[in-house]
C-alpha cells in the first residue's frame, strides 16, 4: 500500500482543542467489523458492548511534564523535550532540542530552579543525550510543562491530559484512548464481570509523527513496556477459554502483540518498535477502543490493519460527515 492510501480530508475545526466534560460524555462510534455496521453512541454506553468474562486492558503510563525551557551557552532561549531516561545511564536523557544546531557536545544548558544539563552526545535519529545535574524528575514537577501535540493550541489543565488511572511516570504523550474513562465507569464495568487489567507502555514523541516515504522503510522509536504477571495470566486464560481481549488504545495493542511469543503472552519488561500496518496478523486483541488519528500516521495504519482498510476509510468519512471530534482530545471509536 502507498502512503496516500492513509490520507483523508479533515476540516480544521474538527480537531478537538479540549476534552469532553465529563470525560465519558465524548461520542463513541461503534464499528462492527463483520457486518460493516456503524453506530453512533456516547462513551458511557460502552458497557452495553462489553460482556462478562471480557478482559479490558488499559495502559497505566503517566505523562511527565517533559517540556522545559532554558538557555544555551550563548544566552539564547532553548526548548527541550525529554524523550526518555537512558536505562543504562542514570541521569542521562534522550531529548529533542529546539533550536539544536548551536549546542555542541560538552556545553551546558541552564534552566530555572537551578537545573542544568550537559550535552553528552548525539543519537542516530537526531535526538541528543543530556546529562542532568540534580534530580531532574523533582525539577520537572516544578518547571516542566505537559508536552501537548502541536495541533492543540488552547491551554489544557495537566490533569485533563492524564488518564484517571495513570500510575507509572514515563510518557511524553498521553495514551489518549483512556482519557474517556471515569472512575465510576470503570467501577460499573468491573461490577458487570469484566476483568480490568493493566500494562505499561511509555509513549514517545515518534508515535504520532506522520510517516515520510515508503512504508517499508519507516521505523518507530523504541518504547519501553511492562506486562505484569497478573495481566499475562488473565489474558492467557481468556485466550484459552475463547473470551475477548479488549485493548484500550494503540499502545496496549502494540504491547500485547509484542509480548505474545510461543503461543502465549509473556510477562516482563522489554522494548518495542512494532510497526503494525495492513497485512499484520493480530494474535491477542479481539476488540479495540481508540481515538480518531492523524492522516498518514502509524496509528491510523494500525487501525486499518485491525478493521480492514475500506471499512476504516468509510468510518472516517462518516466521522467527518457526522462532525466527530478528532485526535488526542477528541471522540472515540470502538471496533468489534
Amino acid at each position: 500500500m502507498n502512503l496516500e492510501d492513509f490520507d483523508y480530508p479533515l476540516p480544521p475545526e474538527l480537531i478537538a482543542q479540549k476534552g469532553a466534560e465529563p470525560r465519558d460524555a465524548s461520542r463513541l462510534m461503534v464499528v462492527h467489523r463483520q457486518s460493516g455496521r456503524l453506530e453512533h453512541r456516547v462513551f458511557r454506553d460502552l458497557p452495553h458492548y462489553l460482556r462478562p468474562g471480557d478482559v479490558l486492558v488499559l495502559n497505566e503510563s503517566k505523562v511527565i511534564p517533559a517540556r522545559i525551557f532554558g538557555k544555551n551557552p550563548h544566552g539564547t532561549s532553548i526548548e527541550v523535550l525529554l524523550v526518555r531516561e537512558k536505562p543504562d545511564r542514570p541521569g542521562c536523557w534522550e531529548a529533542l532540542l529546539k533550536p539544536a544546531r548551536r549546542v555542541k557536545v560538552g556545553q551546558t544548558l541552564s534552566f530555572p530552579d537551578g537545573l542544568s544539563a550537559t550535552l553528552e552526545g548525539l543519537e542516530p535519529d537526531g535526538s541528543r543525550v543530556l546529562r542532568f545535574h540534580g534530580n531532574v524528575r523533582e525539577h520537572l514537577e516544578r518547571i516542566g510543562q505537559p508536552p501537548l501535540p502541536p495541533y492543540i493550541r488552547a491551554p489544557v489543565a495537566p490533569e485533563r491530559y492524564q488518564t484517571v488511572y495513570a500510575r507509572t511516570p514515563g510518557s511524553v504523550a498521553a495514551p489518549t484512548a483512556g482519557l474517556h474513562f471515569t472512575p465510576e465507569l470503570l467501577e460499573q464495568i468491573q461490577k458487570m464481570g469484566v476483568e480490568v487489567n493493566y500494562v505499561t507502555l511509555h509513549v514517545g514523541p515518534g508515535t504520532f509523527k506522520p510517516v515520510q516515504g515508503p512504508l517499508e522503510q519507516h521505523t518507530l522509536h523504541q518504547e519501553p513496556y511492562e506486562v505484569p504477571i497478573k495481566t499475562a495470566w488473565a489474558i492467557n486464560q481468556a485466550k484459552a477459554e475463547g473470551r475477548r481481549v479488549v485493548a484500550v488504545g494503540t499502545t496496549v495493542v502494540r504491547t500485547l502483540e509484542t509480548a505474545w511469543r510461543e503461543g502465549e503472552l509473556q510477562p516482563g519488561r522489554g522494548e518495542t518498535q512494532l510497526f503494525i500496518r495492513p497485512g499484520f496478523h493480530y494474535r491477542v486483541v479481539d476488540a479495540l477502543i481508540t481515538n480518531f488519528h492523524l492522516p498518514r500516521s502509524t496509528l491510523l495504519m494500525l487501525v486499518s490493519a485491525f478493521m480492514g482498510h475500506e471499512l476504516m476509510k468509510r468510518a472516517y468519512q462518516v466521522a467527518v460527515e457526522e462532525r466527530y471530534r478528532f485526535y488526542s482530545l477528541g471522540d472515540a471509536m470502538l471496533i468489534l
